[in-house]
């Protein structure tokens, strides 16, 4: 199989790998025409979705921070010693003025189409609320200190643009509430739709009481390895499915024109005083 593509935005890239590698040491990478989706995932807490190629998310890294002032880099599939490597060049100059190229390789696992067709997003039910999340460095700072208190927070939110962050233990209740988020309207894979839309008025008249509240109880572990996407966030927007799970989109640039977005499922944790 062939594969050799551009990367056009080398930061944004690297900071891209830098957040995956904060979920998983490997990662899945798969390939199509026009897109290319980074897969993480756990089945016990949380999923990234993002021939198909196993990687290590940290050689990734290592292989794209040189290529940082560099004026080109291309990335392709190819087979060294018999063994397939996804390979790096990088095309700059040297301080003499020459042009020179850099290469290097990680080495990677090529999954059979069978394997990556078993790849799904987590089936879920339609969200009850979508709500803008204030910035998430801001929001680690808060769930960091939740963190040796719970290890369960709760994720609150309504139509009328209402966020609360929660834990509630046997020693100590603190919640954290924000007003006037905004609801976006979200199409699926979370793309935004324009309120004049047709179909985004179809979804606004479908929308429950907005003063009404939803929840869902989640790991503080999995929420703060989310949160380290704040790397590449501009704008986040968090879907709630009552009971069920959160689902969070994180757009790699303004929603706009974004590069592309990073899609998070984290299922609910099952707690018999909620």
């Amino acid at each position: 199989m062939r594969f050799r593509a551009t990367i056009e935005n080398v930061p944004v890239f690297y900071r891209l790998i830098q957040a995956v590698e904060k979920l998983q040491k490997k990662c899945i990478m798969k390939f199509t025409e026009t897109e290319m989706h980074v897969i993480c995932n756990d089945d016990a807490n949380e999923a990234l979705r993002s021939s198909s190629s196993s990687a290590s998310s940290s050689s990734v890294a290592a292989a794209i921070l040189p290529s940082y002032d560099a004026d080109e880099v291309v990335m392709k599939l190819a087979k060294k010693n018999e063994q397939a490597v996804l390979s790096f060049e990088m095309y700059g100059m040297s301080r003499s003025g020459r042009k020179v190229r850099v290469t290097h390789d990680v080495r990677i696992d090529v999954m059979r189409p069978a394997e990556s067709d078993k790849l799904h997003e987590p089936r879920c039910p339609d969200p009850e609320v979508h709500v803008l999340l204030p910035p998430l460095l801001k929001l680690r700072t808060i769930v960091e200190r939740l963190r040796p208190l719970s290890d369960v927070l709760a994720l609150r939110a309504n139509n009328s643009g209402i966020l609360q962050l929660s834990i509630n233990t046997d020693t100590v209740k603190l919640e954290t509430q924000w007003v006037k988020c905004g609801n976006p309207s979200i199409a699926k894979h979370g793309i935004a739709q324009n309120d004049e839309d047709g179909d985004a008025e179809d979804i606004s008249l479908n929308k429950p009481d907005p003063d009404k509240m939803f929840c869902v109880l989640v790991s503080i572990r999995s929420f703060l390895k989310f949160l380290n996407s704040h790397v590449v966030s501009a704008t986040t927007i968090l879907c709630l499915c009552h009971n069920h799970c959160a689902i969070l989109y994180v757009y790699i640039g303004e929603i706009a024109d974004a590069g592309g977005v990073l899609t998070y499922y984290i299922p609910t944790v099952i707690d018999g005083d909620e």
